[in-house]
């Protein structure tokens, strides 16, 4: 039985350093595991993204320890695990890639990134609009829409400067980012059967990132996206 839930739930109820001092031992054994299964979300990356395959679960992997300084919430421990398979420059790139998170009662699975800098939120629904159809085969593809209606998390309410307002498919150009989430069970990740269970959500996954990638290897910026 995976102890990264339990860990979590426990850490959002204590979550002050003497506890988790106390609990360092419960935290090494989460760790470990979690690094396990780094390896082996990197391993079922790598089939579709070769990449991937050179990437070590410190590559993908994040500190549980929060950055406190600018924030209200001086809580000093994350609540969740994040797995972040983005080949092959990482993740400090801005290319679109495989977010995997762990979360009591929120663990979902995420293909994209960050919302880019201005520029290349441009360049990337420039690409969407000159390429339309090849845009619409993919998220109105049935096996593709079942697993993501929807695309986009953060949504202008206006079209975008530069595009035609009356354009038939403008809503496709009025999301901030081009993200996919799938929501699953807090145990999607850590129980039997995974393999079987995840490999047809990366297949669809890729088509839009792989997409989008085109176009983010053609103007990808140097700042690195901040989490």
């Amino acid at each position: 039985m995976s102890k990264i839930i339990p860990f979590l739930r426990s850490l959002r109820r204590h979550n002050d350093r003497q506890w988790f001092a106390e609990h360092k031992d419960d935290y090494l054994a989460v760790r470990e595991e979690v690094d396990l299964l780094a390896s082996h979300l990197i391993m079922l990356v790598g089939e579709l993204e070769p990449d991937a395959l050179l990437m070590r679960p410190a590559d993908v992997t994040y500190r549980i320890y929060r950055d406190t300084r600018f924030s209200t919430d001086k809580t000093p421990y994350k609540t969740h695990i994040g797995i972040f398979i983005n080949p092959p420059r990482g993740k400090k790139s801005w290319r679109y890639g495989y977010y995997f998170h762990l979360e009591p009662g929120n663990s979902f699975i995420c293909g994209g990134n960050m919302p880019a800098p201005g520029p290349l939120t441009r360049a990337i629904r420039q690409s969407v609009y000159d390429n339309i159809e090849e845009y619409l085969d993919i998220v109105e593809d049935p096996e593709f829409s079942s697993l993501f209606p929807t695309v986009g998390f953060e949504r202008l309410k206006v079209a975008p400067r530069g595009f035609p307002k009356d354009w038939p498919h403008i809503d496709h150009l009025k999301t901030r980012d081009y993200g996919t989430m799938l929501p699953v069970a807090d145990d999607f990740l850590t129980s039997p059967g995974l393999d079987e269970r995840l490999r047809p959500i990366l297949r669809q996954m890729k088509r839009l990132n792989d997409f989008i990638n085109y176009t983010v290897d053609e103007h990808e910026v140097p700042t690195a996206p901040t989490r």
